[in-house]
């Protein structure tokens, strides 16, 4: 065991040395200050550069493809996703049949008006009603199973993400691993909207151009036996004429169609990102709008929404511009279709050896022959973007998974459940990225029905250690044996209210149902908000109505109805009055006495609630972890005192 500069006896046993420059901490005020999430980026930073030295991850349209697949239809989950593909593919095939048998009324028909007869030509409107009754029926099927498999595959992929985002700790980490773990709520909502609609239409087209395809080539093929040259007195016939000129057509245009469109992916991804980070902004603004309006705050955060703007638009020219230059081919290869096949097929035509009506059943096959392979140039602006919604969720994806394994590789700090159901540290260090150690080998042990007070300078490390302990901060080596997750309780300075009734926020995170009504009002009362007790079943943002120090009393009356044998707290009474304080914290020596107490605070006051004192201080050479005996002040008759006051 390594020599420590600094050692006091006490609860710490040997105590960490701590560099007097570096820090984090969360200071009493209203919302977490940007050093924390500075703090936290900077201690990931070294980790992803190192990841960046390495090969990159092999990252293609079909291996992200394979792997969001292999989520999407595994188990029994997936198969509704099977089912309605598979009805959709029937479907198709009664449409292929449908579409060959109107191109070979498109012959009799036309066949019919060249001879003016009359009778036949009846005849024929009556069998192509026949054939677009059939064919409505089959277009409306095929829609409604599109837009239903949409559906399942939109709750699909978006189970999937909420799985691997929604591990303990994974949502906070992840917000600090970079561009790829970033913007969840684009991720979550735009980006498995666009997969799943674009992946449903250009699925189902691209099997359906196939099967027309493979149904009309052949049909093709046969009626170009008829088309033939002459040349110098010759008859020259070329085998499948029309599909060859088909063919040739849409390799042209496919390839200019990827020469020019292929810059649209990266202008669809880096477009969706700046419509993010302006959404992103809209609503922070919106969010913070009182801390706004209290500093007079408007024009600044004009400017930084009109620069968040000016990125948005920025990239949507860019985006239109290639847009622009993709629709010379696209739009000019549609109306040079118009002329093609027939051009192709006179030849034929003007010998005599195709009728007017094979000559339009020609031109017929090679339309959709052209509609099947010029697929691609017709949908390519979808598929560009589609292309880009995948990257993303893959990407999001696949940072979320390799979160523990970059983790490991920045020297985590391992957790474990301590035998006992005690809190203890085992040679634990926290660092941040530029080497430098907040928290050196520090080793303490607290015990059940303990109530220690970590107090020290803003930013020497108290609130570093309070989510390290929580398994938020992976960041450093060592062991945190800590007690069962079920007997635990976080309480950060603000409080979480999730969206919904008042009842649900009192009971976070277990279901408003958990507790009974006279539990709750009893806690409501306790903390002095018994006046809420008429609208526990009202929703609305309680994060707004109730101010802060009312928020963070919801959090105590949480720690009545759930009773843990553990709580942390962190400047969790910073927003309280000094008798609301004491009121709260005597919870500890009256309800719930034989609670374990670990809190973090500034202000005085504090120590007469604790049994010990754990203090950070920063000196010239870093920090010491010291350990100060309880204020001498404190004496039992004056808790007594206090608590019959504050009644």
């Amino acid at each position: 065991m390594p020599r420590q500069k600094h050692e006091s006896k006490g609860l710490s046993g040997r105590h960490s040395s701590l560099p007097a420059t570096t820090g984090v901490e969360q200071e009493a005020e209203l919302s977490q200050p940007v050093e924390v999430a500075e703090a936290v980026e900077q201690a990931t930073q070294h980790v992803l550069s190192a990841e960046a030295d390495k090969p990159p991850r092999p990252s293609s349209i079909i291996s992200d493809l394979y792997r969001l697949s292999r989520d999407l239809l595994h188990g029994r989950v997936g198969w509704p996703v099977i089912r309605l593909f598979l009805a959709i593919v029937v479907v198709l095939i009664g449409n292929m049949f449908g579409q060959v048998r109107l191109n070979e009324w498109n012959g009799a028909f036309f066949d019919a008006v060249e001879k003016r007869n009359s009778v036949a030509f009846l005849n024929q409107l009556v069998v192509f009603l026949i054939i677009i009754a059939v064919l409505l029926a089959l277009v409306v099927a095929q829609t409604w199973l599109q837009e239903r498999l949409k559906i399942r595959l939109r709750e699909r992929l978006t189970h999937t993400l909420f799985d691997v985002w929604l591990q303990p700790a994974r949502a906070y980490q992840l917000g600090h691993v970079g561009p790829s773990g970033s913007q969840a709520d684009q991720r979550l909502q735009e980006d498995c909207r666009l997969f799943a609609e674009f992946t449903t239409e250009l699925g189902v087209g691209m099997l359906q151009a196939f099967l027309l395809l493979v149904s009309f080539i052949g049909v093709l093929w046969t009626l170009s036996s008829y088309a033939s040259f002459e040349f110098e007195g010759r008859e020259i016939v070329i085998p499948g004429y029309m599909v060859w000129v088909a063919v040739v057509y849409a390799v042209i245009g496919s390839g200019l169609t990827w020469l020019v469109g292929r810059p649209l992916i990266r202008l669809n991804t880096e477009r969706y990102a700046r419509e993010a980070d302006l959404r992103f902004a809209i609503v922070r603004v919106s969010e913070s709008a009182e801390s706004v309006a209290l500093y007079s705050g408007e024009p600044d955060e004009r400017r930084n929404l009109n620069s968040f703007l000016d990125a948005v638009l920025l990239s949507t020219r860019r985006l239109s511009g290639a847009l622009a230059r993709l629709t010379w081919i696209t739009s000019g290869y549609g109306w040079l279709g118009i002329v093609v096949p027939i051009l192709a097929a006179a030849p034929g035509y003007f010998t005599g050896r195709l009728s007017f009506g094979e000559m339009m059943m020609v031109v017929g096959a090679f339309n959709q022959v052209q509609a099947a392979l010029r697929y691609f140039v017709d949908n390519f602006p979808k598929i560009a973007d589609w292309r880009s919604a995948v990257l993303r969720i893959a990407g999001f994806r696949q940072a979320a998974l390799d979160l523990d394994r970059i983790a490991v590789g920045s020297r985590r700090i391992e957790l474990r459940n301590h035998p006992k159901g005690w809190l203890s540290f085992e040679n634990l260090s926290i660092a941040l990225n530029d080497g430098s150690i907040l928290i050196d080998e520090a080793t303490a042990e607290v015990r059940t029905g303990e109530r220690v007070l970590i107090v020290g300078a803003s930013g020497s490390g108290k609130s570093t250690l309070f989510r390290a302990i929580a398994g938020l901060w992976p960041w450093g080596s060592g062991v945190i044996c800590t007690p069962a997750g079920r007997d635990m309780m976080f309480l950060p300075q603000r409080p979480y209210l999730p969206l919904g009734s008042l009842r649900s926020a009192i009971c976070y995170p277990a279901g408003p149902d958990t507790f009974d009504d006279a539990a709750v009002k009893v806690a409501l009362d306790r903390v002095h908000l018994d006046e809420f007790a008429k609208t526990l079943d009202r929703a609305e943002r309680w994060d707004r109505s109730l101010s802060l120090g009312q928020q963070q009393r919801v959090a105590f009356a949480r720690v009545l109805l759930h009773k843990p044998k553990w709580v942390f707290m962190d400047e969790a009474t910073s927003a309280l009055d000094n008798d609301n304080q004491a009121s709260m914290l005597s919870i500890f020596e009256q309800e719930l006495a034989s609670t374990s107490v670990l809190s973090i605070g500034h202000r005085p006051g504090l120590e007469r609630f604790h049994t010990r004192t754990l203090h950070i201080r920063k000196t010239d050479e870093g920090a010491v972890l010291l350990t100060l005996p309880v204020s001498r002040t404190d004496k039992p008759w004056l808790r007594w005192l206090h608590r019959f006051r504050v009644r």
